[in-house]
């Protein structure tokens, strides 16, 4: 199907027209056959598989942002994925396949090598380049291998445990207080976009997959936040 094509039927989706949306979900059923292959062997059917990547599929769908200028594919698969590991996760944990894990650590590898080269980081578009691999390959194998973290999982002892979306800075000098003070005055979904970002280190990509949105309005919202952040401090 041509992008234009795809792009149309989103939208009409979204408008809450059912027949572009089976067809969109039909159009693309041999993409989440493809990623419930991958995890055939977790202990779940594979249809079962299917059927929550197709839920994936349809979150895609719907959460979408027509401006972002990306294929909905490569958008698509961190969404299938996380269905399936999320469904996988809560049956058992899931082992990652060898060449999976493989192929991230290359990814890694190229992400590092292109950033010095390109004075930036480099686009998942440009690492799939360099490992002669497509995009969606690229986005499944760093989906598999990220660490999952829960806003709610509690570091340290249980005696002196705090949880996670608490956990914004250590109080022990003047800045540390006023840089609390100033992320208290955050959103909560502003508060978790800079947790997630940059005390679980997780990705714009991951950021996104999380709270329900694009990668692109990820990006705004964190330039919004660390210039409203700076104006505070």
């Amino acid at each position: 199907m041509e992008m234009e094509e795809t792009r149309r039927l989103i939208a009409l989706s979204q408008q809450g027209d059912l027949q572009a949306r089976s067809k969109l979900v039909e159009e693309n059923l041999p993409l989440v056959h493809n990623i419930a292959r991958r995890f055939v062997e977790r202990g779940a059917e594979f249809e079962d598989l299917v059927q929550v990547g197709c839920l994936g599929l349809l979150k895609a769908i719907l959460d979408f942002d027509l401006n972002f200028d990306v294929q909905f594919s490569t958008y698509a698969v961190p969404k299938i994925m996380g269905e399936i590991r999320q469904h996988l996760r809560s049956a058992q944990p899931m082992r990652v396949a060898r060449s999976l894990k493989k192929l991230a650590s290359d990814a890694l590898r190229a992400q590092d090598c292109l950033a010095q080269s390109l004075g930036r980081r480099p686009t998942i578009s440009e690492i799939a380049s360099e490992l002669n691999t497509s995009p969606e390959e690229v986005v499944c194998a760093l989906e598999a291998v990220a660490p999952v973290y829960s806003l709610h999982s509690t570091l340290g002892s249980d005696d002196d445990s705090l949880a996670l979306e608490d956990v914004v800075a250590v109080p022990d000098s003047h800045e540390h207080f006023m840089l609390r003070q100033a992320l208290q005055k955050l959103e909560p979904e502003e508060r978790r976009l800079i947790i997630l970002r940059y005390f679980a280190e997780k990705s714009q990509s991951q950021v996104a997959e999380e709270l329900g949105t694009s990668q692109a309005q990820i990006s705004r919202m964190e330039a919004r936040i660390m210039r409203q952040l700076r104006h505070d401090l």
